[in-house]
């Protein structure tokens, strides 16, 4: 059984932690400070600033908050993956950690090797892993893939083996960086039932996840990151509320000056290695998404509508162009989308030099998690398909839901349970007919 509250002693303890980051505008910056031939061309980017936190044995202690905010730095300096620049950081018991999926595994060998490997490089014998084996294989549940290398699974395949692997070799704390929502909803409730066993056994588990129900049904406590900072820690419902604050730019920071943080998110995570082409003679030059408050961010609430914005430079005349985006999810499987001729909503010309602004306002029913958003100018010369300008990829976008249910999308049910009319209604049974 887990210790009393009173007896409880720091499993984790984060003192004034700050990570610097150094950003060069070009890499000849770089190579001119390090030798000393200038001085200051960097700037600095504090991806945690003063962050301090103190995670009791046997608790269950989510992380939220928005892309960018510090959650899986953090998480890489409590297990030692990055050092801090400044701070200290405390842990006592042994840590397994599930970050980032690839993270401790050899590509090339196959489960049961992996299965060796991890356990080795955390002090066990060959004779404990192989008492552990079995557990380890039957939680998996892949099958003759453990024979395979692991570079053949997919991610579903491979967090389920990482996931066996992390919670049976007896750790006294466990961290999962939100590698649970690779797996299907049947594996995700057996680790979170895996969960409900830790923290009867007094262990520590301490998760990053953007589902937030799940955040809401184990935690204990919860902290929240914002842009480096430590906002605050809480009860879930406290936290998961001051969070969706966060989200419209409403969240205040709760010191004696009663300052109002900067919430304004930047306008989109866009991604250096994005596809971009297109003849260009239409010309999408801004880009970004608001909430129901139009407000910008990268973060949107299930449930919620939202907008996407795009600014089209017409450097051609166009007949009938044709705007589109669409969302695929971090595997690359394109979800949903649409383009403004299925809409039935822009059939007309363009003339050269003109610059419209265009809008999608929906909606947002997908599941929570991460998605990239991809837009596009095409339009038909003649029986001609013309491709005039295409950003794959542009915008990372999180969904931040408390409710996920099965799939890609919810169907937003209305669920209703009462008496039936016939309350004594026979049921019949069924007769196997020979």
């Amino acid at each position: 059984m887990g210790a009393g509250m009173e007896e409880r002693q720091p499993a984790i303890k984060v003192e004034n932690v700050k990570k610097i980051y150094k950003l060069y505008d070009k890499p000849s910056d770089r190579f001119k400070e390090a030798f000393g031939l200038a001085k200051n061309r960097h700037k600095e980017h504090y991806a945690l600033n003063g962050v301090s936190m103190e995670i009791m044995q046997g608790e269950t202690v989510g992380i939220i908050g928005t892309n960018g905010s510090g959650k899986s730095t953090i998480l890489k300096i409590i297990t030692g993956v990055l050092n801090q620049t400044e701070g200290e950081v405390i842990v006592n018991g042994r840590i397994s950690a599930l970050l980032e999926l690839g993270a401790g595994f050899n590509m090339e060998y196959n489960g049961i090797e992996n299965v060796y490997l991890n356990g080795t490089m955390m002090g066990f014998s060959e004779k404990e892993i192989d008492a552990k084996l079995p557990e380890i294989l039957k939680f998996a549940d892949i099958g003759d893939y453990v024979y395979q290398p692991v570079k053949t699974y997919s991610s579903g395949m491979f967090v389920r083996l990482a996931f066996a692997v992390a919670i049976n070799i007896e750790p006294e704390i466990l961290i999962v960086d939100e590698a649970l929502s690779v797996g299907d909803v049947f594996f995700q409730a057996k680790c979170y039932q895996k969960f409900e066993e830790f923290k009867k056994l007094g262990k520590t588990i301490v998760f990053v996840s953007h589902d937030l129900s799940s955040i809401s049904k184990y935690c204990d406590r919860v902290y929240l990151l914002n842009q480096g900072q430590l906002l605050g820690d809480g009860s879930p419902k406290e936290m998961i509320d001051a969070f969706k604050r966060v989200l419209v730019g409403q969240y205040e920071l709760p010191d004696e000056t009663e300052q109002e943080i900067n919430t304004v998110l930047p306008e989109g995570a866009v991604n250096p290695e994005l596809l971009e082409y297109g003849t260009k003679q239409a010309e999408m030059t801004e880009f970004y998404i608001t909430d129901e408050k139009n407000v910008r961010t990268t973060a949107v609430i299930k449930g919620s509508e939202f907008t996407i914005h795009v600014k089209v430079k017409f450097h051609e005349r166009i007949v009938a162009p044709i705007f589109a985006f669409s969302f695929k999810n971090v595997k690359g499987t394109e979800i949903t989308g649409t383009n403004s001729m299925l809409e039935k909503a822009f059939l007309e010309p363009v003339r050269k030099g003109s610059v419209k602004e265009v809008t999608f306002t929906q909606k947002m029913s997908l599941q929570g998690g991460e998605y990239l958003l991809s837009l596009g100018v095409t339009g038909y010369d003649g029986s001609d398909f013309k491709v005039y300008h295409r950003l794959y990829d542009v915008l990372n976008i999180t969904v931040i839901s408390d409710k996920d249910t099965v799939g890609f999308y919810d169907m937003d049910s209305k669920v209703a349970v009462r008496e039936a009319a016939d309350a004594e209604a026979r049921i019949i049974p069924y007769r196997h007919e020979a």
